[in-house]
């Protein structure tokens, strides 16, 4: 998906609403347990139920992965369900010598058909590139994470005087254009994502962090939305999951989501 369907698909549907699919399967309602593929069973019922508010999806795969090749079945089964005409990111924090990155590209570009990967940068430049190799797929590089130990390594300050995250996201740029990166931005670092928005004016940031976490929407849309094309996806995972355990739990997680979405189709309409 390009960046011009992107911003097409938000002002279509009036939201810069994803969806994070974080499936545990110890935590979806007891009536699904039983099914054939819980996990896929949650999934398709989340995405029904959200579809109509969500431009994005983002399943985190180590909640896949910890359920060994019936996990793999079950991310192929909810990306075969997904839309085509919705943005799927692997949350997959990937990133190695450039071989290996190379393959992990090939998994989720190639054989899985996402949008768009999740990139550690830690290995620097050559870890990060052969992500970009495939046409109309992002990378979405980790820059400052919504996380209390983002403190230990990304807001260090340089010898010349900048926070680590901010290297990461000035360098960074010089790899691939707003139409191929994006960053991740944590919603609970409100001051940091003004930061990030004066540094990286252009680029689409992917904000987690909003709901469970603590952060607030309303704060996120006033600091990061970009006049010219948007800019950002506001990641929300539990506040949509997990509201109900009951077998109306889909009811709920409709509920949330129209909630968001009207809250952010009122930035987009100001």
């Amino acid at each position: 998906m390009t960046q011009q369907e992107l911003v097409a698909l938000i002002k279509k549907k009036k939201s810069y609403l994803c969806v994070g699919l974080d499936t545990d399967v110890c935590k979806i309602p007891s009536h699904l347990k039983t099914s054939k593929d819980p996990v896929f069973e949650f999934n398709k019922q989340i995405i029904d139920a959200t579809i109509e508010y969500a431009v994005a999806y983002k399943p985190n795969i180590a909640f896949y992965e910890a359920l060994g090749s019936r996990g793999w079945e079950s991310l192929y089964k909810t990306m075969d369900y997904l839309p085509k005409n919705v943005f799927t990111i692997a949350d997959a924090k990937r990133g190695d010598i450039g071989n290996t990155s190379e393959m992990y590209a090939k998994t989720f570009f190639e054989h899985m058909n996402f949008d768009a990967i999740t990139v550690a940068p830690y290995m620097g430049a050559d870890s990060v590139l052969p992500f970009l190799k495939f046409p109309n797929k992002w990378v979405i590089l980790l820059a400052l994470t919504s996380n209390q130990g983002s403190c230990d390594f990304q807001q260090l300050i340089l010898q010349n005087g900048r926070p680590l995250y901010q290297e990461v996201i000035l360098k960074s740029q010089a790899w691939a254009s707003e139409n191929q990166m994006m960053y991740v931005v944590g919603a609970t670092h409100i001051e940091h994502l003004k930061e990030t928005r004066k540094i990286a004016p252009h680029h689409f940031l992917l904000v987690p962090g909003v709901g469970a976490q603590g952060g607030s929407l309303e704060e996120v849309s006033n600091v990061a939305l970009n006049a010219a094309n948007i800019g950002i996806l506001v990641n929300v995972s539990r506040q949509i999951l997990y509201t109900s355990p009951s077998q109306d739990f889909f009811i709920q997680a409709k509920k949330q989501a129209k909630a968001l979405q009207e809250t952010m189709a009122s930035f987009l309409d100001s």
